[in-house]
């Protein structure tokens, strides 16, 4: 695939505005504190900017567009589950995060339960962002092989780089502040990609003719019109996995401790809820728009061993994932596109930067600091945070290598997934039920919760893991439940 001289300028262009931001941040950061928690001065806006830049990622565009384009609006279902998981974290969870006085949510869990289920809980939260971080990188690296002519690995390392010189110098600053940019960009994107998609097709209804005669299938919309077209288990489990892992999310609960308020806080994270959705439906309006257009090579070779018909203005792609970048590229006018693609480079940047920075936040407060107690000097506690940055992000090249193949939005609800089991049930209860449950069963609540999750998701269990692994962890809980004693 070509691409023009004013694509290439576009994406450079918004690459530097928003490396610009980073780095201008960075003057910001004096501190551990203003690093991860931007000292407690930011306003809505900010707050709204840290929260969207890590919520709306690779998964909630290109991996949401690639979703659509398999299974139709049903891919909807991971914004629609952020979008609830930012209302409940905005009426449930700021007032008692905020008065918690904590920096980490396995603060909080270690305040209530001890070290051991802090550092557990640690581990396994930061496994699970370390998934959504993968998914980032392969959501980067899918855009930009689709874009140049480069290798896999060549990709990853350049989306790599992008991430930590993003985020290493700026913290939570760079992450609010960047992530506020971005969205401005983000939303003008996703708006005018929606709106040429319904121009294109005269409507939703010829959208859906479209891929009818694609398919070469009358019934096909039947699928593409159904939310829940993946199984309502899998479908509303999904949905529940992204809104128990927002609340349970390092990332988004940082937002609203950097906030100068209670009420910044609950407004930064319901303008969050709001204007997520429509970006997730252009997102897969964008997906619907590409499955009654294009074929994966894959798809092609099938319909044409058939001997299927296929219209002659019907484009090939080779994966999937290229969905959303093929459209830009395609459907929009060159100079719109390339900033387009540079505000799509820089959506997937933002979002794993953002979990990046949240899981060293929780292994350095959680994990190192409880080793190396020196660590908690600030300046001590900065190297170290920003070091530990840069190898997460190194791994995360050589994992993606392994998942290539799978759907974005799947490492996505399984990322969720693994934070909720961690984190969710424990967090929730120290915050709301303190003193009711017996630490020790905290403890076999994340490990029990968590591997029924994992053995679910592995042998494709017909329930969606994230039921299996919060029934298992709040079956222990109750097994924990202390026993009050009965005043005669």
């Amino acid at each position: 695939m070509s691409i023009s001289i004013y694509h290439i300028l576009g994406i450079i262009l918004s690459i530097a505005l928003i490396e610009i931001v980073g780095i201008l941040s960075s003057k910001k950061v004096k501190t551990a504190d203003d690093f991860n928690r931007a000292g407690g001065k930011a306003g809505t806006w900010v707050v709204c900017g840290t929260i969207m830049g890590t919520l709306i990622g690779g998964q909630s565009t290109v991996g949401t567009a690639q979703l659509a384009f398999t299974y139709g609006i049903s891919a909807w279902w991971f914004t629609l589950g952020a979008a609830l998981g930012c209302v409940f974290l905005a009426i449930c969870y700021v007032v008692p995060l905020r008065r918690s006085d904590s920096t980490t949510l396995l603060e909080v869990v270690s305040k209530e339960y001890g070290k051991k289920a802090e550092v557990l809980g640690s581990v396994l939260c930061s496994l699970g962002m370390f998934v959504s971080i993968v998914a980032q990188i392969l959501s980067a690296s899918a855009l930009l092989m689709t874009l140049f002519p480069m290798k896999f690995y060549f990709a990853a390392a350049i989306s790599c780089l992008i991430m930590m010189v993003y985020v290493v110098f700026g913290g939570l600053w760079s992450a609010g502040i960047g992530g506020l940019v971005k969205l401005i960009l983000l939303c003008i994107s996703t708006l005018a990609g929606g709106i040429i998609v319904l121009s294109l097709t005269d409507g939703y209804h010829g959208l859906m003719t479209a891929i009818e005669e694609t398919q070469n299938n009358t019934s096909i919309q039947e699928q593409y019109n159904n939310l829940l077209a993946r199984g309502a288990a899998k479908d509303i489990g999904s949905c529940l996995s992204v809104i128990l892992g927002v609340l349970a999310t390092q990332s988004y609960a940082q937002g609203i401790w950097a906030a100068k308020t209670d009420s910044v806080a609950r407004r930064g994270a319901m303008i969050s809820a709001i204007l997520t959705i429509p970006i997730g439906a252009a997102c897969v309006l964008i997906g619907l728009y590409m499955r009654g257009h294009y074929v994966t090579a894959e798809e092609m070779e099938a319909f044409v061993a058939g001997g299927a018909t296929i219209p002659d203005n019907i484009g090939i792609m080779a994966t999937t994932a290229q969905a959303f970048p093929l459209f830009i590229t395609h459907c929009m006018p060159e100079f719109l596109g390339g900033i387009v693609l540079g505000t799509l480079l820089i959506t997937i940047i933002i979002g794993g930067s953002g979990l990046t920075l949240g899981s060293s936040t929780i292994l350095v407060r959680d994990v190192f600091m409880k080793i190396n107690p020196s660590l908690k000097e600030s300046s001590k506690n900065l190297k170290v945070s920003r070091l530990t940055i840069i190898g997460i992000l190194l791994m995360s090249v050589f994992v993606a290598a392994t998942f290539s193949g799978t759907f974005i939005n799947d490492l996505g609800f399984l990322s969720m997934g693994l934070r909720a089991t961690a984190v969710f049930i424990p967090l929730t209860l120290a915050l709301f039920l303190p003193r009711r449950v017996k630490s020790q069963w905290i403890l076999a609540s994340i490990i029990a919760g968590t591997a029924a999750l994992i053995v679910a998701q592995f042998i494709q269990f017909p329930v969606d893991g994230i039921f299996v692994g919060l029934g298992v962890g709040t079956l222990c809980c109750l097994m924990g439940v202390r026993r009050q004693r009965k005043i005669f």
